[in-house]
């Protein structure tokens, strides 16, 4: 029973410290791949369509323009959007079907943008969120609705044949993300002052104990295979909850796990490549989260962006996506375009390869060495000689 005690205790023990990381090392060169202008635009936010073909950007004075999302610094694929509004854009969110993306923002910013013919228009039902200034949007797998949040913590559903329809048992802070998990309609929202929340199949708002004590920056669900989503918050720390399949409302989270960073703070996520999470730096920097194992590497350290270019280290990170490992671009807040590449061929050997070629280093020269014996009646005598001998 001792032994079991202190076995439980360990474990604690080891949920509790924090998160170390790798060699703290930048894996990415960046280069200069120009600006969207001439002058600061405000880009608050952009998203990758579900094709990796595009991404849609968005920021103050209703700002939004599509990018290529391979090759982002080139202006001639660029198409700039009208939204016809001065509100800031907060948040986008693709359709899975990737014909249409909602843009949602201040003062009731509801709008829709479609791929056919670039225009962007009012959704339906706008008037029922007119006068709050909407923070997030996201639509569950499944495509028939989407969820919308504001700044004073109030939920929609919506859907074109609907319009809005305002959840119960909302919250009063601020929604900071909302994210749905890929295989099932449970999405998981971040509040700045109450925690996270999770949103069931049924449109039911359950919020997650032992999350409110942190401010939430950011939610990703990146991983199709676990049934979890990874919550970021302020003071480097994050949480995984672990979805309940069968009843998401009792869904659980796990102890927090603080990251061990010489430098930075969290303010925001975005998938990367192979269902993994970069989670954005201020100063500018980058951390990917691998979900399938819990283990976290330094992608792009602040003090390499700086050295890098101090200025554009200065700015807000607003926009990040990879179109391979270790490659694709950064927007800044002001409108720069960052483009990175790997700095170096990394090996990594997990602890499957380390044991895989030690017992490949143990096995062969055993079975060499069994072989050899095998064929030696010279070594099969000294052998019982030596064996009866001692005997």
């Amino acid at each position: 029973m001792r032994r079991a005690a202190w076995f439980a205790i360990g474990l604690v023990l080891l949920m509790m410290a924090p998160l170390a990381l790798a060699e703290m090392v930048s894996r990415i060169e960046l280069s200069d791949a120009g600006a969207l202008g001439e002058s600061d635009l405000g880009i608050t936010t952009g998203e990758v369509s579900p094709d990796g073909m595009d991404v849609l950007v968005g920021g103050i004075n209703g700002y939004a323009r599509l990018l290529s999302a391979d090759d982002a610094g080139n202006r001639a694929l660029d198409v700039e959007l009208v939204t016809g509004r001065n509100s800031t854009v907060h948040d986008i969110a693709w359709h899975p079907r990737g014909n249409t993306a909602l843009l949602v923002g201040d003062d009731g910013m509801a709008m829709r943008y479609d791929t056919y013919d670039h225009s962007i228009t009012y959704v339906n039902g706008t008037f029922s969120v007119l006068g709050f200034d909407l923070t997030a949007v996201k639509w569950r797998p499944a495509g028939d609705f989407a969820y919308v949040a504001s700044s004073t913590g109030e939920v929609w559903k919506f859907a074109e044949h609907t319009g809005f329809e305002q959840l119960d048992n909302h919250g009063e802070s601020s929604v900071t993300d909302i994210d749905c998990h890929p295989n099932y309609n449970v999405c998981i929202l971040s509040s700045l002052e109450e925690g996270m929340a999770v949103i069931d199949e049924a449109h039911t708002i359950a919020w997650l104990p032992q999350t409110a004590a942190q401010t939430w920056v950011g939610v990703e669900c990146s991983s199709a295979i676990l049934n979890e989503c990874v919550g970021f918050a302020s003071g480097l720390m994050s949480k995984v909850v672990r979805i309940n399949t069968l009843d998401a409302r009792a869904s659980t989270v796990e102890q927090g796990v603080p990251w061990d960073l010489p430098s930075g703070e969290f303010v925001g996520d975005s998938p990367g490549d192979d269902s993994t999470t970069l989670v954005h730096l201020a100063p500018l920097g980058l951390v990917r989260h691998t979900p399938m194992t819990g283990e976290a590497f330094s992608v792009l350290v602040p003090e390499d962006a700086a050295a890098w270019d101090a200025v554009v280290a200065g700015r807000g990170l607003a926009v990040v996506w990879e179109t391979t490992r270790h490659h694709g671009f950064i927007i800044t807040d002001f409108g720069n375009i960052i483009e990175f590449s790997p700095a170096v061929e990394e090996v990594e050997t997990s602890i499957m390869d380390v044991l895989v070629l030690g017992a490949v280093a143990v096995s062969v020269p055993g079975v060499i060495i069994g072989l050899i014996y095998m064929n030696s009646p010279w070594m099969q005598r000294k052998y019982r000689e030596w064996r009866f001998g001692k005997k």
